[in-house]
């Protein structure tokens, strides 16, 4: 019975991410040239910039281009998608994965646009993504940070079953300089764990 479980939730979640990725109410899928404007203006908002590690601030064209080609290009170890609302096709805001060193698990990053900030958005692509990080891409461990004056940040990762590991440093090119963060992590075993329970539970109170 584990073992039919185990192969159905693979088989499904595989079918769920493959290709662009869909979720309830967003697109996952890469940054195109006509994105340019929405991204260059959504991205130049030093409240976004100083959240993360390598958003530079001010946010030019050439940063956006370079986003564009980044998101063009993904690989088994780094990619970078456009969040994008289904019903309008407009990007809110990119969110990827990449290994910062070469044997180093899988890191995770995103952003969306201040517009559209309290909606639940974050944390339904980052779902989206961490099962395609375990499903498809096969990856043992996946990390985060989020800076430990951003608790919205913290919720979306606890939200998506990742664990509180350490505080530490990192440097952020928008904030120019050393900030201090919250690391997470969500390993294979707690990823598949945490799916089997909400089928389960789906089961139950069908």
């Amino acid at each position: 019975m584990v073992a039919d479980l185990e192969e159905s939730l693979e088989e499904d979640s595989l079918a769920a991410v493959v290709g662009p990725q869909e979720t309830e109410r967003l697109r996952l899928d890469a940054l195109r040239h006509d994105d340019l404007a929405d991204i260059v203006f959504l991205a130049n908002n030093r409240r976004i910039a100083t959240m993360v590690a390598s958003m530079p601030h001010p946010f030019t064209v050439v940063d956006g281009r370079n986003l564009i080609a980044l998101s063009a290009n993904p690989t088994a170890t780094r990619a970078k998608y456009a969040i994008r609302l289904k019903s309008t096709g407009r990007v809110i805001g990119a969110i990827g994965y990449g290994a910062p060193d070469e044997g180093e698990p899988l890191h995770l990053g995103y952003w969306v646009g201040e517009p559209f900030w309290g909606q639940g958005y974050a944390t339904e692509a980052a779902h989206s993504v961490v099962d395609h990080v375990f499903a498809v891409q096969g990856a043992d461990r996946l990390t985060a940070a989020a800076r430990v004056t951003n608790p919205a940040s913290r919720r979306v990762l606890v939200k998506c079953g990742f664990q509180f590991v350490e505080q530490g440093m990192i440097h952020s090119r928008g904030a120019g300089g050393a900030v201090s963060v919250d690391r997470f992590a969500i390993d294979r075993s707690t990823w598949r764990a945490l799916k089997q329970w909400g089928r389960m539970t789906c089961l139950s109170s069908a």
